[in-house]
């Protein structure tokens, strides 16, 4: 399996890559290629302000290159100049990457260029799945919130043919998944209704018995009625999730007002990991 890792070299980014549990997950589903990618954007001059480690971005990429090396990962490093989004969804599709991985804060001077903005522009134009790593703030500095990252999944489905190809991600996940969770929301509208409720959990029983069939990992359903988002991240808290899979929507030009406002509200505003997986069809931008 072949990834984009896209870094700002802070010091978030830095926790993140160093977590041997963390590099142990992305070991474990078959991982052997990283491409480390930083982007420096137009306005900003190559003697990046701020950075310890280097005096320029393709120094401070040694740092991270050793710390995969060592893990036993083959590694490259990329340094582009342009719209961060542009350029890491642009390398992964040039590169045939199976999936992008990307940090969800930092505290870097590209921060607000890269961690902010960026994260939700690449998950509204991603065409390769999209892992978002949360990185949080404690006392003796940055860390990722949960280390194993597939340990405990949750998958957030609608039914649709979106949600459906998110679910066919789920084998690539053997071997670091041991617990998944598959959640149906219903909303208001359909409160009440006794046989929507009960297809949809036998739709998630049918979905769970070939999960375990295929993967030999423990799963369990749910039905939860409400707003989709607030019944998303109290899932998460309740089953104590460790990932979020989740489709994305939209496929065409106005892909990014149509990733749908629950996935990109997960990406933006929840507090787990989130993989999220785009339409087949999707064309990068």
């Amino acid at each position: 399996m072949r990834i984009v890792f896209a870094t700002d070299l802070s010091d978030a980014n830095k926790a993140a890559i160093e977590s041997r549990t963390c590099l142990e997950c992305l070991d474990n589903i078959g991982v052997r290629e990283v491409h480390l990618l930083t982007v420096v954007p137009d306005n900003v001059s190559s003697g990046l302000p701020g950075m310890e480690m280097a005096t320029d971005a393709r120094e401070a990429l040694k740092t991270q290159r050793a710390v995969f090396e060592e893990a036993g990962f083959e590694v490259e490093t990329h340094v582009a100049r342009g719209t961060p989004h542009r350029r890491i969804n642009g390398l992964a599709e040039r590169l045939d990457a199976d999936m992008i991985v990307v940090g969800s804060r930092g505290e870097s001077p590209l921060r607000n260029r890269l961690i902010g903005g960026t994260v939700r522009n690449v998950a509204r134009t991603a065409v390769r799945p999209l892992l978002v790593e949360r990185i949080e703030k404690t006392d003796t500095g940055p860390a990722v919130k949960k280390e194993h990252l597939f340990q405990n999944a949750l998958y957030a489905t609608d039914f649709s043919e979106n949600a459906e190809r998110a679910y066919e991600f789920f084998p690539a996940l053997t071997g670091a998944t041991e617990r998944a969770t598959l959640l149906h929301v219903r909303g208001s509208e359909q409160r009440g209704d006794d046989g929507s409720d009960q297809e949809a959990r036998e739709r998630l029983e049918e979905m769970a018995d070939e999960l375990r069939d295929r993967m030999d990992i423990d799963v369990e359903t749910n039905v939860r009625s409400g707003a989709a988002v607030e019944e998303i991240v109290a899932e998460e808290e309740r089953v104590d999730a460790t990932t979020t899979l989740i489709g994305a929507r939209g496929t065409s030009r106005l892909r990014r007002l149509l990733l749908g406002s629950t996935a990109e509200s997960i990406v933006a505003q929840g507090n787990n990991n989130v993989l999220l997986v785009p339409p087949e069809s999707a064309t990068p931008r």
